[in-house]
């Protein structure tokens, strides 16, 4: 059974939204503790439900988590000037990165090329022959690993074909073996009734 496309939305009925939510909550639950348990890693899970009931999840104690956690913020807080200077730096050369694929692409699909020089003509020339030496390649590969198949296909086929002549051919002889069995059976009788002929010679 395939389900619909739920639509991410409130629940209107107050029935349906108190089952989803106790259904959702347990599976929630049960995936922090399985994370826990196969990953090795600290977990915890806090959830208010609507009447303000509170429901959790720690796999090693819920207050060392949480001042765990407060640790964790105050040291990003204190090096937050250092990050993200780091995160700039980052993204700057993310971005000259990307635009250099980008220009490389252009070039690689015969854009762009009147600002290149001879050399870089070569180079692009070279790349567009080694990936074209590339697709040959793996397209031989595939056409090959057809016809292998296409061959195991065939030797089956004949097998199974002849097979088949054999087990008509012995039907067919058996037919005839039968036939000529019935036809030596039958044994040509003449009956003659009435009163008996007497002949003198």
């Amino acid at each position: 059974m395939v389900r619909g496309k739920f639509q991410m939305k409130r629940i209107e009925n107050a029935t349906s939204r108190q089952v989803t939510f106790s259904k959702r909550r347990n599976g929630l639950l049960k995936k922090a503790y399985e994370l826990s348990v196969l990953c090795e890693s600290e977990v915890a899970v806090i959830i208010f439900s609507q009447k303000g009931r509170v429901y959790e999840f720690s796999s090693s104690g819920m207050q060392k988590t949480i001042d765990r956690y407060l640790e964790y913020k105050k040291e990003v807080l204190a090096n937050k000037p250092e990050a993200e200077e780091y995160m700039q730096h980052d993204i700057a050369n993310m971005v000259k990165e990307i635009v250099s694929i980008e220009v490389s692409q252009r070039k690689l699909l015969g854009k762009d090329l009147g600002s290149c020089s001879v050399d870089e003509l070569l180079n692009i020339e070279d790349q567009l022959e080694r990936s074209l030496h590339t697709i040959r390649a793996r397209k031989a590969q595939l056409f090959k690993e057809q016809i292998e198949q296409l061959k195991a296909k065939e030797k089956l086929l004949l097998e199974e074909n002849a097979r088949l002549s054999l087990k008509a051919s012995a039907r067919q002889k058996g037919a005839i073996h039968n036939s000529q069995s019935f036809q030596s059976s039958e044994i040509e009788t003449e009956l003659f009734t009435g009163p008996t002929e007497i002949r003198f010679l």
